[in-house]
């Protein structure tokens, strides 16, 4: 065990549960998983769904604390029986939203002496000034986007993507010689109000918070992505409230984005123009996205959410042209979250017009994420059936990198992480 295990106190045996709790805007749910020591992967031994109701949660931000704290412990409670246990403690849970601001910033430093070894005091200043660069960057880009100048973020993820030296890619740079030196550090921020609201939730719910993690950056990372070089992919996962937005470039992440369009708009399309309760049009939503809704019935649903998808594209459109503007974009597209099942979706990401104004590599690749496509997951349970299911996965794979084995680089970039949470 490494020392993050060690001032974690996890001990890796089958006794330790771990939870994964995903505070969405329509359904909190919560995963218990242990660790298996022999392979290191999440074993999932208990699943708890719970609907929010419409005063609990907007645009994927906690509006009623209260409210969310009652779904949370029933979703617990119904993870931990199916579990068998009383209880558990240690937990990381996500976080969305328009404000949450996740950007990869690369940093290239030039070395007065080449021919010398990096040392650890050298690597650990190259870090501290990516941070510090990185942290200006975003306060400037929520200042701009509220009107707000001093807007108060905090730093929840923090990754390092991409070392190279001379343009030769490293996994550590220690002892190796060269005059250029660029790191590359994924960090995501997120207003204190935000934040302080699931610190809330957490004390109430008596868990121990091992982190509070961007979504998108969990999927993303869930998929295995950085250990493979030349993968490149626009991850979008389409919750209750907002729409999530990663892209990877070249096995690392770029950046996410996020955007308050989900589900819960076209629920509300469908109550307004049938007439009808917001429950009711859930239902048919859902069965609609299953299929199991007549041709006739089908066809009437597909015209009244068409210009919503439409809007939802522009969306789409809108978020990735600040990725655009280095590189071309990936031609893979990979949709989870429980409103991607529904099938204007993925129809106008298909349909010719879309990303006119954007240059991607190749013609678009549209496709689904099914939980088996979450690497050291493994679902003893069988409850983990659909895209939905892929955010509270990643949130436990997540998990599995902060109570194990600490690297060099990893080490240095928490320290660094630190002093700018001062």
């Amino acid at each position: 065990m490494g020392i993050f295990s060690k001032i974690l106190g996890f001990k890796g045996s089958p006794s330790d549960y771990l939870l994964s709790l995903d505070i969405g805007t329509e359904v909190a749910k919560a995963l218990v998983f242990v660790i298996d020591e022999k392979t290191g992967n999440g074993i999932v031994k208990g699943v708890g769904r719970v609907r929010q109701r419409l005063k609990d949660m907007q645009s994927g931000a906690v509006s009623d604390i209260k409210g969310v704290v009652e779904n949370c412990q029933r979703a617990i409670a119904q993870a931990n029986k199916m579990a068998g246990i009383k209880k558990v403690e240690k937990a990381v849970i996500g976080i969305a939203g328009e404000l949450v601001k996740g950007t990869t910033t690369t940093v290239h430093y030039e070395r007065i002496k080449s021919e010398i070894k990096i040392d650890l005091p050298e690597l650990k200043n190259i870090i501290q000034k990516v941070q510090w660069k990185a942290f200006d960057r975003i306060r400037q880009q929520l200042a701009w986007e509220t009107g707000h100048n001093e807007i108060e973020v905090k730093l929840i993820n923090a990754a390092i993507v991409d070392v190279r030296i001379d343009g030769y890619r490293v996994s550590n740079p220690l002892g190796f010689q060269g005059k250029d030196v660029s790191i590359s550090v994924f960090n995501a921020y997120a207003p204190m109000i935000h934040l302080g609201a699931l610190q809330t939730i957490s004390e109430d719910l008596n868990l121990d918070l091992l982190s509070i993690a961007d979504e998108p950056y969990a999927v993303a990372k869930s998929m295995g992505v950085g250990d493979i070089s030349d993968f490149s992919a626009v991850f979008i996962d389409i919750g209750g409230g907002t729409t999530d937005i990663a892209v990877v470039r070249n096995g690392g992440l770029e950046g996410t984005k996020m955007f308050a369009l989900g589900g819960r708009a076209f629920t509300k399309r469908l109550a307004s123009e049938l007439s009808i309760g917001f429950e009711e049009a859930e239902v048919l939503k859902i069965k609609y996205a299953e299929g199991k809704l007549g041709r006739d019935v089908g066809f009437k649903i597909d015209k009244i959410l068409e210009n919503d998808c439409q809007v939802w594209r522009s969306g789409v459109e809108l978020s990735l042209e600040e990725f655009a503007e280095s590189d071309v974009l990936p031609s893979k597209f990979f949709l989870c979250g429980g409103g991607s099942g529904l099938p204007g979706i993925k129809k106008v990401l298909t349909q010719n017009g879309f990303g006119q104004n954007l240059n991607f590599s190749k013609s678009l690749q549209v496709s689904f994420l099914q939980p088996r496509d979450v690497v050291n997951i493994v679902d003893e349970t069988g409850k983990l059936k659909d895209p939905q299911d892929i955010t509270p996965m990643s949130l436990a794979n997540l998990a599995l990198d902060i109570v194990g084995e600490e690297k060099i680089l990893s080490g240095i970039l928490r320290r660094a992480v630190k002093m700018i949470q001062k």
